[in-house]
């Protein structure tokens, strides 16, 4: 799995104001998602981050990213449509499993925001768990890779004593079925998987 990191990824600015959002309490075996993006078009959907915030974040970042999209998968540069900045609170005994991203993230990020010690993004060599290799946590160290079929396996939890507190900052774009197209991978098996995957999850914490 090729990934980039970045350590110091974030302002000051911008990294405390994030690490002290007023969140919702989250159970110890839940998750809560905050979904905050901005398109290329000047639309903003906020949940937690001011507009203001997310406008600044996405002039001062936007271009590292398509730079780094531009390195590991320049295919996918052109389908890029808006930025996701989405906090992620999951509880001190969540587990998610090992997984592909959807090819509608273009570039996918993390920076580990708080507290000062957890765990990080763990990578593996298949969806068996081959291998697992952990990002380790390190307060704003950011973590950035394009998912590619059946090599980009990673999974994340927490460190059963603290909640997790995650920027997922993500390149997006709406278009599935050109980026399917790149990867050469069949569209409508992939759209089913996504349909079906949170069933699966539900009810058995796994995923295909």
């Amino acid at each position: 799995m090729n990934y980039k990191i970045i350590d110091n990824f974030l302002l000051k600015k911008h990294f405390d104001y994030l690490s002290n959002l007023k969140l919702k309490k989250v159970k110890p075996n839940d998750i809560n998602i905050y979904h905050n993006k901005i398109y290329k078009n000047g639309t903003i959907y906020s949940e937690c981050i001011s507009k203001d915030y997310l406008i600044e974040m996405d002039k001062a970042y936007q271009n590292i990213l398509i730079n780094i999209l531009t390195e590991v998968y320049p295919e996918k540069v052109p389908f890029y449509e808006y930025s996701a900045f989405h906090i992620i609170n999951a509880g001190l005994e969540y587990s998610y499993p090992i997984h592909l991203d959807d090819p509608n993230k273009l570039l996918s990020g993390v920076i580990y925001l708080a507290p000062s010690t957890n765990k990080g993004t763990i990578i593996y060599k298949n969806k068996y768990g081959y291998m697992p290799k952990e990002v380790e946590w390190k307060q704003n160290r950011a973590m950035f890779f394009s998912r590619k079929q059946s090599q980009t396996w990673h999974s994340y939890e927490s460190d059963k004593k603290n909640n997790r507190l995650t920027l997922v900052y993500n390149l997006m774009t709406s278009d599935t079925k050109g980026v399917c197209e790149v990867e050469k991978i069949n569209y409508y098996k992939q759209k089913t998987k996504e349909f079906l995957n949170p069933y699966i999850y539900r009810f058995f914490k796994k995923l295909i």
